[in-house]
């Protein structure tokens, strides 16, 4: 088929190239614009998509919206045979998904209609799922809102959001080139009517750690901000992150440290830090932070 590609971050990379290795015309890949980056952030990176694209001698758009028409005739003059939309992170106008033959398909990271919006993973995590998956989406006007042609599941566990994306990825890539290789075997059948849920994008306000609440969520909070941005708590104005850590019997106020060990009271339960991050240094453990920042039991964080 010709394929127009539309993605931006990491997770769209295994489904732009599982479409390249099943022998589709990837005739142009849309990404969001290189945004400044690099050691200083001077410097304009492009997405994982456009280098991933250009490695494979793909033509990379990157237009800032899609609205106008020019920039929709351009779109349309491609004679797509189907868009294939994963994370992009763009509005598609009516007249774009109506472009290609086939519409566009999405590849989104939910059981839909559960966590429908930007930051469906994370969402999962953070509420306490046990399953989550993926879905291929025909695309409409609402957020999310279109019928689906065929999905996957998985347990979460103790996965993260990096875990899970990755995963997620591949199962996403997989169902893509499956539904491909014969549109009619999947046919789009509409998303139930109730369990909608609407995965809102992560808030910086989020990511630091509220030890009122309980262990359990905290220790989720942990591993829905893995690898980014990162849940953190503050001692003497620094900040520490927390990349991985277990909830614990333990009983005190909330946010003391009940021991040398960093294990800190929560509103129920007790949190554990296993691997710790201090602003501008690298990844330690919890005993190798302490050694060198000491927090003193009793304290109150």
């Amino acid at each position: 088929m010709r394929i127009i590609f539309m993605g931006t971050p990491g997770f769209a990379v295994p489904v732009l190239q599982a479409l390249v290795e099943a022998g589709h015309q990837v005739v142009a890949s849309y990404s969001q614009p290189p945004r400044p980056g690099g050691r200083r952030g001077r410097q304009l990176v492009p997405s994982p998509v456009q280098q991933t694209a250009e490695g494979l001698g793909i033509t990379v758009m990157t237009p800032v919206s899609l609205r106008s028409a020019e920039e929709q005739a351009r779109f349309a003059a491609l004679e797509a045979d189907v868009a294939v939309v994963a994370a992009y992170g763009l509005i598609l106008p009516q007249a774009i998904l109506d472009a290609p033959r086939l519409g566009c398909l999405n590849v989104h990271g939910s059981l839909l209609p559960r966590w429908r919006g930007a930051a469906p993973i994370q969402r999962a995590i953070l509420a306490g799922d046990v399953v989550t998956g993926v879905g291929i989406m025909q695309m409409e006007a609402g957020l999310d809102t279109g019928p689906v042609r065929l999905e996957g599941s998985t347990p979460i566990g103790r996965k993260t959001t990096g875990d899970l994306t990755a995963e997620l990825a591949a199962m996403g890539a997989e169902l893509m080139v499956k539904v491909l290789a014969d549109p009619e075997r999947y046919p789009a059948r509409p998303q139930p009517a109730e369990g909608v849920t609407y995965a809102a994008k992560i808030d910086k306000t989020e990511t630091r750690l509220d030890f009122t609440r309980s262990a359990i969520e905290l220790e989720r909070q942990v591993r829905a901000f893995h690898p980014a941005p990162g849940a953190w708590f503050e001692y003497q104005g620094e900040r520490v992150k927390l990349l991985s850590a277990q909830p614990v019997d333990g009983h005190g106020a909330p946010g003391e440290l009940l021991d040398d060990r960093l294990t800190i009271a929560c509103g129920a339960g007790a949190l554990r830090p296993v691997s710790v991050q201090r602003a501008g240094r690298g990844v330690s453990s919890a005993d190798d932070l302490l050694r060198g920042f000491a927090i003193p039991a009793g304290t109150r964080l």
